[in-house]
């Protein structure tokens, strides 16, 4: 049984076999797909089998646990609680000195987040993995729940395109993939900032915004930004 530590939850097994079924990628990103135009472009006539493979992911006998390993020695842990009453996506990330894995993100009806700002999002998804999930399309969609981010680059639907093209069977996934990034996460889209290294932002439901009371503290904070390469700023931002 896989172990995250300080999450004492649950039945945590590997779930990377899920990630060679094309229609586990619009299922994952549900949540971001509201509406019924965006979920008929997503799933098309599979909703039957999509119902139905959502069913096993929220099994509570076992919580699905994908992992992606960052070239600063952390690892973003996705995993799929499965409480009875109480299910939803966990996005955690743990480097080997801590005691406890902190939050990023949690994917649910009780939401918290954004977790990433865009530059995080694709640097994660990019950087290589000697084990875990190594694809870079895999890790793009994996992690893009935990986005929030108000300014996006022009080029932003082209990447999340061509993973939506290389992964599912979407038919019109550059239709998708401008839907994904004008609803992101169940948050409202968060203004990102650089002080003094640290990358923070405005939202009220998110762990990277200091001025929240249940925040990450500073220290994780600033090891998280640097793991996901935040410290690279936008020409248009400036620090403190």
């Amino acid at each position: 049984m896989l172990k995250i530590p300080g999450y004492e939850h649950g039945p945590l097994v590997e779930g990377g076999a899920y990630l060679d079924d094309p229609l586990f990628w619009p299922v994952h990103l549900g949540s971001c797909l509201r509406g019924e135009d965006a979920q008929r472009a997503a799933f098309g006539a599979d909703w039957d089998a999509a119902v139905e493979l959502n069913r096993r992911l929220s099994a509570a006998h076992e919580w699905p646990v994908f992992s992606l390993p960052l070239s600063s020695g952390h690892t973003i842990h996705v995993v799929y609680r499965n409480f009875e009453g109480d299910q939803g996506v966990d996005y955690l990330i743990h480097h080997p000195t801590w005691s406890a894995a902190e939050i990023l993100a949690v994917d649910d009806g009780h939401f918290m987040g954004p977790g990433t700002a865009w530059p995080e999002l694709l640097s994660a998804a990019r950087q290589p993995a000697a084990e875990g999930v190594d694809d870079s399309d895999a890790r793009l969609l994996l992690l893009f729940p935990t986005l929030g981010d108000a300014l996006l680059p022009d080029d932003a639907a082209v990447a999340l395109t061509a993973a939506l093209a290389a992964l599912t069977l979407i038919e019109e996934p550059a239709e998708v993939a401008r839907t994904l990034l004008e609803k992101q996460g169940q948050w409202a889209p968060a203004h990102w900032r650089s002080a003094d290294g640290i990358w923070i932002n405005d939202g009220g439901h998110s762990y990277r915004n200091p001025g929240n009371s249940f925040a990450i503290p500073e220290s994780r904070l600033l090891e998280i930004s640097n793991a996901l390469n935040a410290e690279k700023r936008r020409p248009h931002q400036t620090s403190d």
